[in-house]
């Protein structure tokens, strides 16, 4: 176990989720400052969080993975730290999400109750469908993931500007783009770590049926996306 690595992703993944739910809690919960301020907010500050996550992430000496399936994107890619250093990196984005998003229950603590719909609460930590399907829900989570893992792959290759700002604004368009059908979630990890805090702290419907969409369709996307990157890598011209 590499302990440095460990630590930076259980920080980085925190910090996401902590922001990145944290927005989710101030559009949606009763009485926040931010009520209601809508999808803009929530996709401009989720690309933020992921830039302050990955950021400190790399600052701490990790490759600010931050996503399981980004690990196995990479993986499948030929990345030798994240085949030598997977258990660190899938360890730290599970814990860290588990910690970000219970540091987002105690935050809004008193909001829970000035909220009626237990739907809302959910959707403070987990992903849902817009139009329940399963196949075309599994779909919209492989194509985001898969445009994610892309741009990770390709960004270093053609943009100086560091990268946690360049991924970020990838998620941003995601976000914007792709985000209405099932809520992005492009992370298993920021998924399912979630919804075990909603099961545990808040209660109520925690929509385990739907919850393999957002772990399986992510993986799915990534690992495509790094096969078709390996692909076309011989291709592409150097820089």
């Amino acid at each position: 176990m590499n302990m440095q690595i460990l630590v930076a992703e259980i920080i980085g993944t925190m910090l996401l989720i902590l922001l990145g739910d944290g927005v989710v809690a101030n559009v949606l919960l009763g009485k926040t400052k931010g009520n209601n301020s809508g999808w803009i907010v929530i996709t401009w500050a989720w690309a933020m969080a992921v830039f302050v996550g990955a950021y400190v992430a790399v600052a701490l000496g990790s490759g600010a993975h931050l996503n399981p399936a980004v690990t196995v994107g990479l993986m499948v890619a030929g990345n030798q730290n994240a085949i030598a250093n997977a258990p660190s990196y899938f360890i730290g984005e599970f814990v860290g999400a588990f910690i970000g998003a219970f540091l987002v229950w105690l935050h809004y603590f008193p909001h829970w109750k000035e909220t009626a719909d237990p739907g809302l609460k959910l959707a403070v930590f987990s992903t849902g469908p817009a139009i329940r399907n399963t196949l075309w829900n599994l779909i919209s989570e492989i194509i985001g993931t898969f445009v994610l893992m892309f741009a990770i792959l390709a960004i270093p290759k053609v943009w100086s500007l560091p990268g946690p700002f360049t991924v970020g604004l990838a998620v941003l368009v995601i976000g914007l783009a792709l985000g209405g059908t099932t809520g992005y979630a492009i992370n298993p990890a920021r998924d399912l770590s979630p919804r075990i805090v909603h099961a545990i702290f808040v209660r109520g419907n925690s929509d385990w049926g739907y919850s393999w969409i957002p772990v399986v369709g992510p993986v799915v996307g990534a690992v495509i996306a790094a096969l078709l990157y390996n692909i076309l890598l011989p291709l592409m011209p150097v820089v």
